[in-house]
């Protein structure tokens, strides 16, 4: 009776902590559960392989030393003999939220699954990930409730490179991801993860990597991205659903992140998206690994898809210079592709940039308006609707 070998991060506790805190807190009580399901072997073949998915099917059978060989082959991953079913569980609990969503049950959602998804490639497994849940979600969403264009959002610490690689052709699905890099040091040390990764073919502009090449990145930093380089596109994009890749080792105290970004930013974060697609947006659990600032952070996300005002910001002093590197280079890079950033290059100067969240807190909408870059302008129109409910909620 051999232990399996156990990951010491990727753990049950994720799971159990968070859904705790969301009882504790109430917020389990005001939300609608939605029955699990597993996916099905077409849902799953919307984005693996059918030799990838039959060699995974054989997990459950396979003796602790199968198991160990089989999992050689992929990259910072553990098998077990349960995790098939777990899989396509998480997988399947991500498409029910989808369904709920986009036939209007529920207005939006969260899915707290394991595992985690956004690693997991065409044929492989990676990173705690089996099957890509929010990839197979976005491409469920198109063939079933026929949307047209879907907006993912992976604010998780580590790229989704799983995700990029399912989409970077495709101009349907925009893939917006921030991610720790440090020029390529940090995991999993892909060239593709930097700024200039903006997609191939017709899908080129599509695939927006904002690189954090220093640790310690905090609220400024992250509200500045959103601000400046995500809801620009994402408005002309004009989604029909957002996908966000929940991913919550971005927060402080994670290990994996080291990042000083509080739990309440993601309040902000989700209310800022929540203003796209009319509000249909399905977020997916991914990382966070502290089970002190996971469970915070998801019910900072919860009460915020809830309706409930976001907390007041505080300590907005401008993101830091390495942020505002990594900001310049991805506006430069698809300045080629968005209209509302074919400016980019000339007027976002670094005074600019970092005085722009303080004024998004204190002055009246209409006189953002002549500061931003121009976008076109039949979505011109939506901006005063955001800005006056982020104002409202702080």
């Amino acid at each position: 009776n051999q232990a399996v070998p156990a990951c010491k991060i990727e753990v049950p506790e994720r799971l159990t902590v968070s859904h705790e805190a969301l009882v504790k807190s109430g917020l389990a009580d005001r939300c609608v559960s939605i029955p699990v399901r597993e996916a099905t072997e077409a849902d799953i073949l919307l984005v693996h392989s059918e030799d990838y998915l039959e060699a995974v099917k054989k997990t459950p059978f396979m003796t602790l030393e199968d198991l160990k060989e089989f999992t050689l082959q992929y990259g910072d991953v553990y098998f077990h003999p349960n995790i098939y079913h777990c899989a396509k569980l998480a997988a399947g609990a991500a498409l029910q939220l989808v369904d709920s969503v986009m036939t209007g049950k529920v207005r939006n959602g969260m899915a707290l699954v394991r595992p985690p998804g956004h690693h997991s490639m065409r044929s492989a497994a990676n990173g705690f990930c089996v099957f890509n849940n929010v990839a197979i979600a976005a491409l469920y969403a198109k063939q079933k409730h026929g949307a047209k264009r879907v907006l993912i959002v992976d604010w998780d610490v580590h790229h989704g490179q799983g995700v990029q690689y399912s989409f970077e052709d495709d101009p349907s699905v925009l893939y917006f991801s921030w991610h720790r890099y440090e020029h390529q040091k940090f995991w999993p040390n892909l060239k593709e993860s930097d700024y200039d990764s903006v997609g191939k073919g017709k899908g080129a502009g599509f695939n927006v990597n904002v690189p954090w090449n220093k640790v310690g990145m905090k609220n400024s930093d992250y509200l500045s991205v959103f601000c400046h380089v995500l809801l620009p596109v994402a408005y002309e994009f004009c989604p029909d659903l957002v996908l966000v890749c929940a991913g919550f080792d971005s927060a402080i105290g994670d290990p994996e992140g080291e990042m000083c970004a509080s739990p309440d930013i993601f309040a902000h974060l989700t209310h800022l998206l929540m203003n796209l697609a009319g509000g249909k947006l399905c977020a997916v659990l991914e990382g966070g690994y502290n089970l002190t600032s996971l469970p915070q952070s998801v019910c900072q996300t919860v009460q915020t898809l809830l309706g409930d005002p976001a907390p007041l910001p505080v300590n907005l002093d401008g993101p830091c210079q390495s942020a505002l590197e990594s900001l310049h280079c991805v506006r430069s890079a698809h300045r080629l592709y968005w209209s509302c950033l074919k400016h980019a290059g000339r007027t976002c100067t670094s005074l600019f940039l970092s005085t722009y969240l303080i004024f998004i807190c204190v002055l009246p909408c209409q006189n953002l308006m002549p500061t931003f870059p121009i976008m076109q302008i039949d979505r011109l129109r939506v901006w005063p609707k955001i800005w006056l409910s982020y104002a409202s909620s702080s």
